[in-house]
């Protein structure tokens, strides 16, 4: 029978976005196509460093850990727009660090995000726009992991930590448009009108519901997943989020509702292994402390 990637939180990751290959990047966009093949293949043997995405992908894994190899609940696919004969140093890389990622798509050069229906992909991560943009238009949750410093590679702990922001991430942009074509009066008086009104599900609802089903196979014990929401919001317009949570019937370990102030202070206390924000200047700060990922949707799309 063929393995199912179905009822697994399927991530997807590029090579960019898992090691540092920020100098071969530059290869790239300065040399050229061969002469980034070259200089791949003549560093095939040489250990590539963390990438802002390996902290989360090296904790999602070892969620499999506390299951049988057959009930596995996490699947991590490298796509890349590597070739085939360059793959050998990030699969080279891979294996050094123990990392358990058996599946991988190389397309040299081509659009990775035609795949991510036929992996079952339900979140994929990249260093490039384009790639990123592609994935939105093909329906799957997608973030450009931003680069970081070396101090945040390491984890704090073997318990995964994704923090999220609410409006345009979890849930729909409706009421951040009001905040920005109205202002904060209207966007209150909207919030409020509706607390008891559910929002619309964002980009990430998918992402955080088939988390929510990881944790119920926790109950009696402590899960090795826990995730926070970190939002803009304060009363009473956190009414109105409490509300269409238990709605969906999602869990979230820890919510914040900071009223305007700053994020990244509560993100390096919280730990996260991944912070998803739609907004530069929440991302400019937090990817200073923790790993953070810049959520796009439609409305930045047209904007950009």
């Amino acid at each position: 029978m063929a393995y199912n990637l179905k009822d697994k939180l399927v991530v997807a990751v590029s090579s960019r976005a898992l090691f540092d290959l920020e100098d071969e990047n530059r290869v790239f966009e300065e040399r050229g196509l061969d002469e980034y093949y070259k200089y791949q293949l003549e560093k095939e043997n040489e250990p590539l460093k963390k990438g802002t995405g390996y902290r989360l992908i090296e904790n999602l894994l070892k969620i499999n850990e506390h299951f049988a190899e057959d009930e596995k609940q996490v699947e991590v696919i490298i796509l890349s727009k590597n070739n085939a004969g360059t793959s050998l140093r990030i699969t080279n890389a891979i294996a050094s660090y123990k990392l358990d990622i058996q599946r991988s798509g190389w397309t040299s050069g081509r659009n990775t995000s035609n795949y991510l229906t036929a992996f079952k992909v339900d979140l994929f991560l990249s260093a490039d726009d384009n790639d990123v943009i592609n994935a939105i238009e093909n329906g799957v949750a997608a973030a450009k992991i931003l680069p970081s410093n070396k101090d945040i590679h390491t984890s704090l702990g073997d318990q995964v930590r994704i923090a999220f922001d609410g409006d345009a991430v979890l849930f729909s942009e409706e009421s951040e448009l009001i905040y920005k074509e109205q202002g904060l009066e209207a966007f209150i008086a909207h919030e409020k009108a509706n607390r008891d009104n559910p929002m619309k599900k964002g980009p990430f609802a998918k992402l955080l519901l088939t988390i929510a089903n990881i944790q119920k196979k926790f109950k009696d014990k402590e899960s090795p997943i826990r995730t926070a929401l970190v939002t803009a919001r304060s009363a009473p317009t956190h009414e109105r989020v409490i509300k269409t949570l238990n709605v969906w019937g999602v869990r979230i370990d820890e919510a914040f509702f900071l009223g305007g102030s700053e994020k990244y202070e509560v993100l390096e206390a919280f730990g996260a292994d991944i912070f998803f924000d739609d907004q530069d200047v929440h991302l400019e700060l937090s990817s200073d402390v923790v790993p953070s990922a810049k959520v796009m949707h439609k409305t930045i799309l047209e904007c950009e």
